[in-house]
């Protein structure tokens, strides 16, 4: 019995997180499982998608629907119409789908209106802010799903507070789907990684960095990076910290953030920061280079849901540079602080972080076994699903 998987990705988040289930596939399910990779273009840039694919070792795309960037209506719509047609010639028996993007909202849509069941790895996160896209996406992902895998404790109560129930049994469907605490998957790649990682990546080298003498800044949110007074805000506050504290701040640019500093900040504050000896902008990173970026850095400043995570795996503390996060267990254990945009917040959360002695960093995220976990669960509902029809 051979069950076929068609799993969507679209953004480098997901293209790193289906490395995991890819490799748990590869490794023991491949009597079982059968992957078929479709990705949607989302993001086309090769330092943002192609690279991961090499690095990670992860299988090239079956398919690509090189869609490309877009106002939001098009770019889902485009994916919608691909993801469609693929489905009708894979026919899988589950789509898998990741985290909260434009792809993973296509992938939903698609699947579920083609009688598909949904596999949403990430399931029950929530900002509680609609506004954000990605909310709307993670909200109607979830509410389409046939097996829903959280990553949290949080997110399964999430799920529970908004209808679902956790008493449904075999055989499930989209109108009563499984839900599961699975651990985090990301979890499992940050353990996989980190050896390779040490092995593969000069990074710290070739930027002059020295372990926990360097802070690890990611803006990529438009929340931020498409707002002038929160992009002037977040600069100004950075050039100040590290003049005042004559630490290095190291950031790889995201290829939008580098385009709105240049189209919104001053003049003047765009040469206050290039002038900075302290502040070190870089092209983006591998996800390798990443790992021991975030494994040697005093702490993170970031908007990233994934890189505050990462941040907690490898013991960091982090300033999150939102209003809100769907992270709610980092910032209650207290390792990391959500300062948004504002410079007195920042300045408070890094010195609260730079006099922190030894802070605690309780197990929140799995076993590191999270892809053998949702294999599992995929060949057992498959399993009961043909005995119901039979």
């Amino acid at each position: 019995m051979m069950i076929k998987l068609l799993t969507v990705i679209g953004a480098r988040p997901q293209i790193i997180k289906a490395a995991a289930l890819s490799r748990a596939i590869r490794n023991s399910f491949t009597d079982r499982l059968q992957e078929i990779i479709l990705h949607t273009g989302q993001h086309y840039d090769r330092n943002m998608s192609q690279v991961f694919f090499d690095e990670l070792e992860i299988p090239h795309p079956d398919f690509n629907l090189n869609v490309g960037s877009g106002a939001h209506g098009q770019q889902t719509a485009l994916m919608i119409k691909g993801i469609e047609e693929h489905i009708c010639k894979v026919k899988p028996q589950f789509i898998i789908l990741y985290g909260d993007t434009n792809s993973t909202l296509a992938g939903a849509v698609a699947a579920s209106k083609a009688g598909v069941d949904v596999v949403h790895i990430e399931a029950g996160l929530r900002s509680f802010n609609k506004r954000m896209p990605e909310e709307v996406n993670r909200i109607v992902c979830d509410h389409v799903s046939t097996l829903l895998f959280t990553p949290t404790i949080a997110g399964y109560q999430n799920l529970l507070r908004e209808g679902f129930s956790d008493n449904n049994s075999q055989p499930f469907n989209i109108d009563n789907p499984g839900l599961f605490h699975c651990g985090d998957i990301m979890y499992d790649n940050s353990l996989y990684f980190t050896t390779l990682a040490e092995k593969k990546s000069d990074i710290l080298k070739k930027h002059n960095l020295q372990p926990q003498e360097f802070v690890l800044v990611t803006i990529h949110r438009d929340l931020n990076t498409d707002n002038p007074i929160r992009l002037t805000a977040i600069f100004e506050t950075l050039n100040k910290l590290a003049y005042s504290y004559k630490i290095d701040f190291i950031l790889p640019l995201h290829p939008r953030t580098a385009k709105m500093i240049n189209e919104l900040l001053a003049k003047e504050l765009i040469a206050q920061i290039t002038k900075n000896r302290y502040i070190k902008i870089i092209q983006p990173v591998s996800f390798l280079e990443m790992i021991m970026l975030e494994k040697a850095a005093r702490m993170i400043i970031t908007d990233s849901g994934g890189v505050q995570k990462e941040a907690y795996f490898f013991k960091k503390p982090s300033i999150i540079l939102r209003p809100e996060t769907e992270w709610i267990e980092i910032v209650e254990n207290k390792v990391g602080i959500l300062a948004n945009a504002d410079p007195e917040k920042i300045e408070n959360a890094f010195l609260n972080f730079m006099k922190s002695g030894n802070l605690d960093f309780p197990p929140l995220f799995g076993d590191g076994k999270a892809a053998e976990f949702i294999c599992n669960l995929l060949i057992e509902t498959y399993q009961f699903k043909i005995k119901s029809n039979s």
